[in-house]
This record gives C-alpha cells, structure tokens and sequence, in this order.
C-alpha cells in the first residue's frame, strides 16, 4: 500500500492507472475506522482492480459548535487496517493541501438537505459535496462506496453524481452493527456505560415502527410517534429527530405507498448518533 498526500502526485497516480484501463474503486471517509469502512473498503477491493481510500477530516461540514477539533483521529492505526485489507492507495492530504487558500466557488445543494441531519446542520452537506467534488475530480474512479447509516449522506451523494453527470457508480452498502444492534460508529467511543446499554434502543424503536408497517399501518404520523414514544420511555438522551421520508428523494410522504427511510438522532451527552431503515410499502427492507 502506498500513502500518498499530495493532491498532484495522487492525480498522476490516477492518470497511470486510467491509461492502464485499471477499474479503480474509492472510499472516501474521515477515518477512525471501524468494521462499516472495512466492509466498503473489503467490498471495493472484491470489485475492483485497484482500491482507492481517503481519510480526510473536512472542515467546511463541521458547524461553529460542532466536534471537528474533537472528531476521533488515529491515522497509523487507520493505515495499518488499511494495509491489512490490501488497499492499494491511502490519500491523506491535510487540509492546507485540500484548501490551500478560501474557496472562490460556492458549491450547494438545495434539495435532500433541509431535513433530518441537514434540518440541524446547515451547510453541513455543502460541505460534504464540495469536499467530494474535489475527491471525485482528483480520483477519477468508477465506483465509490458508502454506508447507508448515513442514508441522507448518500441521497445527497446520488444527488450530486447524477445533477453533475460524474462517470461513477454510487455503491451503497447496508449499515454494519454490532451484536445487539446498535449502528457502528466513530462516535459510539463516547457513550459511558450506561448510555450504551441505552443506544441499542434507537435501532430497535426503528424496528417497531417499521414492523406496525408490515402489519399494515400505513398512517407515517402513526409510526413516527410510535418511535418516538419508544425513545422517551426507554433512555434518557435527547430528541433530535423521527422522520419518515420518501427515498431517495427525502419527501414528505402523506401514505406509505413507495419506498421510505424511517430515521432516527438522539443526543446523550458526548454523543449523536443516528440510524434508519429503508423499506417498501409492505415493510419490507432494503438489504
């Protein structure tokens, strides 16, 4: 494996390989990885000839009040996973070399984003898009992968790829969990004890909304306050939001007649995390 941080020598890198008619697939993530980036990671290397991953902690999505000073970092043990998974390249540019100087294009998104995580973060998936564009525009590849527990982040990937007329194909994978269910992620090394034995109920509240579907409810009034009932009763963490959207479009649905997302955030005290389920109009998920 070999770690590159110069966005010019990655680029060249890429031209080689393009030239070679290699099939190159990407992961872009923010490190501190965990077993849903060495499921996208393991999954790129099974399609592909050469694999490429990023880790790059961008600025531009984090909020005023937000963690991006705190957000976990561990790049030599994240390069050993790497290396152990067989990824051909690690791209790690610090953000002097991603923003060398104030960006003179504005690049945003207006649909998909004012609602469940975008609702609370504004500018947050303006960021995540120009960051991408970059990356997509350095890598050049033809697949790239991202987990679905952040299903808003890859409706608005999808977005992007498709208004823009990238030559990619978005591989979404579904979310990586641990044995009680509780969604793997970066920010579950924050939870104490007790909020952890909590947590597990955002997924399984999730489960009961979508399992009145199955039953038939197609009422999404109904089954949002199912979830959230469920949440109040069973930890002590703070409401963000429950909402039940068309997918991948993120509209508000009256009946539940097509495929939806039911997602869910709730705040403990160092910690906000998410999860969803995608389902059809019977209930039936995603896989």
């Amino acid at each position: 494996m070999k770690v590159i941080r110069s966005i010019n020598s990655i680029q060249k890198q890429m031209t080689d390989l393009i030239k070679q008619g290699k099939q190159i697939g990407f992961v872009p993530t923010m490190g501190f990885f965990h077993e849903g980036h060495i499921s996208l990671m393991r999954q790129a290397r099974n399609d592909n000839d050469i694999v490429i991953t990023s880790i790059f902690v961008n600025p531009l999505q984090f909020g005023p009040s937000e963690d991006f000073e705190q957000y976990p970092r561990n790049e030599e043990k994240d390069a050993k996973i790497a290396e152990e998974i067989d990824v051909d390249y690690l791209f790690m540019p610090d953000v002097s070399e991603m923003y060398p100087e104030k960006m003179s294009i504005d690049i945003s998104i207006n649909n998909r984003v004012n609602v469940l995580c975008g609702r609370s973060r504004p500018g947050h998936f303006d960021g995540v898009i120009t960051v991408l564009t970059k990356l997509f525009n350095i890598v050049r590849p033809d697949k790239v992968y991202f987990g679905m527990k952040d299903a808003q982040q890859v409706a608005v990937v999808d977005a992007l790829i498709t208004n823009l007329n990238f030559p990619i194909e978005l591989i979404g994978l579904p979310t990586v969990r641990e044995g009680d269910g509780l969604a793997k992620s970066s920010r579950n090394v924050y939870l104490k004890d007790g909020e952890r034995s909590e947590a597990i109920w955002l997924s399984k509240a999730l489960i009961k909304g979508q399992e009145l579907v199955v039953d038939g409810e197609k009422n999404p009034d109904i089954i949002v306050k199912e979830v959230i009932n469920t949440l109040k009763q069973q930890t002590n963490s703070k409401l963000d939001y429950v909402e039940l959207l068309s997918y991948p479009e993120l509209q508000p649905v009256s009946v539940i007649n097509e495929q939806v997302i039911l997602a869910a955030a709730v705040y403990f005290e160092r910690a906000r995390l998410i999860d969803n389920l995608i389902f059809d109009s019977e209930g039936r998920l995603n896989k």
